[in-house]
């Protein structure tokens, strides 16, 4: 058994002993009426003073912390009590365990106190049931009957990853006339990889008026916060379980962790009743159905959805719903896309380009995809510039300037090619013969072939004419990540982009070109496969794009 250092002993020792009983005790903090779901509710340690009537110290500790925490309890409670006690040792203690009560012994041999057993301890009791009162007052999260299933139900939508090819604007409405809600509008948060959810608004009117409260001052944190909270929804969020610093969750990206230290969070933001973390009982029933209903429509038309072009969909489900008082055993849903009200959106936030910046881009000027622009063996990147290094840039290579470019996120979105000096000197020239370049898109591509699908980066130059720099396969995950990132960046700039030849690709800079390695920066616009308007592309027999 550990027993204090002599030092320590001492020390306590030396404390005035006063003619007082104290009690003592270690019960769960949670009530035993109270609902709990599997996580630890942890354990209340009290030391009060009967002959007085006061608490002299309290702690809370895990449910596995061992006997040792009893004692540091009290240690605190004889020498840094709470006021208006003061530093003392009591000449008897009272507990009601009895291996509390020889644990004590042991430890407090020397300190002369009798430890002494008791089965009631009137003054805690009486504390602890007024703790109970309140735990059994308070309103639990979620309503205990549907807890689990909505816990479980967050965990399905969590897995099936929705935000990996559904965008915020794309939103997905949620028919369920009941409950006193109609239509819910589902946003799906998470393809920028920062923050895992869905909101559910209650009308569409709502959810615009958020996107362009958003808009109209984006650097404006109060204004932000004023925003959020005059939405109208219910949410379903993602959290991690590990209460880290905020810098280092920014680094680590939620998706990366094991489904055991995710944690699902649900509530109700309203503007008049602000952000609540609590459920009650028709709005548990009334996500229960939302998520299930999605749930359904995502499994059904997940190829579909991954399409790069939004499509029209719509599908009738029958949820069935869990135990509860309604008379109703399930309900009809109807959960579709909504492509029109997604290009609103789009066009709010300026994701589109306008027709005086690009021209017409109708495909019957389109005859065929050239590929003999970039060199077969370049090296080639999507990433970033940052704003700094963009001075530097303009500065110091052969500069192509496409508009005024407002400075938001991290920097320039830019393709990146390295090649050879003679070969990039080639390329540049090339470029400006024609007059330069005036868009960078990714469009679908397919091999009827073999069934791959592709993801064509395509540049297309003032002339109209489009040239092929890169192929990459739909399902390569490195290259998703980079689009998403390269996307999130677009729209940053309001469709502002580059495209940065370099030399070096046999030297030491191989795939990491220096400043000095740059021969030339083009700057031009982002088009989506709508904006461009030519369809997925067909491998031929000649293997040219067509």
């Amino acid at each position: 058994m550990t027993s204090f250092n002599r030092s320590t002993s001492r020390r306590l020792k030396k404390l005035t002993q006063i003619p007082s009983v104290w009690e003592g005790d270690r019960r769960p903090l949670s009530s035993p009426n109270q609902y709990s779901d599997s996580e630890e509710k942890g354990e209340c340690i009290l030391w009060v003073d009967y002959s007085q009537g006061v608490v002299r110290g309290m702690d809370v500790v895990a449910s596995d912390i061992g006997p040792e925490a009893i004692v540091r309890t009290l240690m605190q409670a004889m020498e840094h009590p709470h006021s208006p006690a003061r530093p003392a040792r009591p000449q008897r203690i009272v507990v009601k365990d009895r291996e509390i009560q020889f644990y004590l012994r042991g430890v407090l041999q020397d300190l002369d106190i009798a430890i002494d057993y008791a089965p009631e301890l009137p003054l805690i009791d009486e504390l602890f049931r007024g703790f109970a009162d309140i735990l059994d007052s308070q309103t639990p999260d979620l309503p205990p009957q549907y807890a689990q299933i909505l816990r479980e139900k967050a965990f399905a939508i969590w897995q099936a990853a929705p935000w990996e090819f559904l965008e915020e604007q794309q939103i997905l409405s949620i028919e369920i006339n009941n409950w006193d809600v109609g239509t819910l509008y589902a946003s799906v948060m998470g393809m920028l990889g920062m923050e895992y959810g869905i909101l559910f608004y209650r009308s569409e009117e709502s959810l615009k008026q958020f996107r362009a409260a958003v808009l109209t001052d984006e650097e404006s944190t109060e204004h932000l916060e004023e925003a959020f909270l005059k939405q109208d929804c219910l949410f379903l969020t993602f959290e991690s379980t590990d209460e880290t610093d905020e810098d280092e969750d920014e680094e680590n990206d939620l998706a990366d962790l094991p489904l055991s230290e995710i944690d699902p969070t649900f509530g109700n933001i309203h503007p008049l009743e602000g952000l609540r973390s609590v459920l009650y009982d028709e709005e548990a029933l009334v996500i229960f159905v939302a998520i299930e209903s999605l749930s359904r429509f995502i499994r059904d038309h997940r190829r579909q959805l991954h399409e790069d072009i939004f499509p029209p969909l719509s599908r009738r489900y029958r949820i069935s719903l869990p135990q509860s008082e309604e008379a109703t055993k399930s309900l009809p849903v109807t959960v579709s896309t909504m492509p029109q009200l997604a290009a609103e959106l789009e066009e709010m936030a300026g994701f589109d380009v306008d027709d005086e910046d690009i021209g017409n881009l109708d495909s019957p000027n389109f005859q065929s995809l050239q590929d003999d622009l970039i060199p077969e063996d370049s090296f080639l990147s999507l990433g970033v510039v940052s704003w700094e290094m963009l001075e530097y840039l303009r500065k110091g290579v052969s500069y192509h300037p496409a508009g005024e470019i407002k400075q938001v996120g991290d920097g320039l979105p830019v393709i990146l090619i390295q090649t050879s000096r003679p070969k990039a000197k080639t390329v540049i020239e090339r470029i400006e013969a024609i007059g330069g370049l005036r868009a960078i898109c990714f469009n679908p591509g397919a091999d009827p072939f073999d069934g791959d699908r592709y993801d064509l980066g395509l540049l297309q130059t003032q002339n109209g004419e489009l040239f092929l720099f890169g192929e990459f396969l739909d399902e390569d995950p490195i290259h998703v990540e980079a689009r998403k990132k390269w996307n999130q960046r677009c729209k940053n700039t309001k469709g502002y982009c580059g495209l940065i030849i370099a030399k070096g690709l046999t030297g030491a800079s191989r795939g990491n070109p220096q400043l000095r390695d740059m021969m030339a920066l083009f700057e031009a616009r982002s088009l989506s496969p709508k904006d461009l308007g030519i369809g997925t592309l067909q491998l031929m027999p000649q293997l040219k794009f067509e």
